[in-house]
């Protein structure tokens, strides 16, 4: 990725959370690495060829860590300490579950298994309020993308009121390609959108996930085409549209209480 692809909503998102989950400097964020700390994503120096900023960047790769390049003014705002060294990682708070994960929490329970696909979310605080509502939900785990969405900081931990410790979250690098796979296991697919077909005529049972998109511009194209229904929740106000984790709570309970309608 070229540096002029890092767009002011990686940098915002950035500084959201740069203050509890960025590491600086080369060996700090090699050490990290090598201790097998998750990392969402990786700033480099965009240009540099040193050898231990390439030694980061293999080991990034190894992890499937998104690897972002920037100019050294970019690096330099985002900094804390003004040590960067050309390099500044974003970890995880907590460690993250597979998909497999998720599919085997289902089979304990013995239950149809619900999936929340989240499409982009970018403020961690809607990320926090959905892992909490899925939680509750009985929804047995959520999926988020690798690239251009928050991970699992502290401020989404916080936001969660504590129900990152029990719901599985698995990072993807494709959530396109991730839909296909699961639809091989059985599930369908239903996306939030303000034209679809209102939530009450479709039929939300059995083996489901439940797609929800960014907080601006919803599902994207390719995943929306992926998904086997459109959902839109009945609007009575003045404004069109609902907050993206209120979205989710009312789509992911309207599966509740059909399953619960057996």
């Amino acid at each position: 990725m070229s540096k002029d692809q890092f767009k002011n909503e990686d940098l915002d998102s950035f500084k959201r959370n740069k203050n509890e989950n960025a590491i600086e400097g080369r060996n700090p964020v090699l050490e990290a690495f090598r201790a097998g700390k998750p990392v969402d994503r990786l700033y480099v120096l965009d240009g540099c060829r040193d050898g231990a900023v390439l030694s980061i960047k293999r080991e990034a790769v190894k992890a499937g860590t998104v690897i972002k390049y920037v100019d050294k003014e970019r690096l330099d705002h985002m900094s804390e300490t003004g040590h960067h060294q050309g390099v500044i990682a974003i970890t995880a708070a907590y460690e993250y579950s597979t998909v497999e994960d998720i599919f085997d929490r289902a089979a304990e329970k013995g239950e149809d298994p619900f999936v929340i696909i989240l499409d982009g979310i970018e403020d961690p605080h809607n990320l926090g309020a959905m892992i909490r509502t899925a939680d509750q939900a009985g929804a047995h785990g959520i999926i988020i993308p690798k690239d251009r969405a928050v991970g699992l900081t502290a401020s989404v931990a916080r936001a969660s009121a504590g129900a990152i410790n029990f719901l599985p979250v698995a990072k993807v690098t494709n959530i396109a390609r991730t839909i296909d796979e699961l639809k091989e296991k059985g599930l369908w697919f239903v996306c939030a959108a303000m034209d679809g077909t209102v939530m009450y005529d479709l039929n939300l049972t059995g083996p489901i996930g439940l797609v929800i998109g960014n907080e601006g511009s919803g599902v994207s194209r390719l995943v929306r085409e992926k998904c086997d229904m459109i959902a839109s929740i009945p609007m009575k106000g003045e404004i069109d549209s609902l907050n993206a984790s209120v979205a989710c709570g009312v789509l992911a309970y309207e599966i509740v209480r059909r399953r619960l309608k057996g």
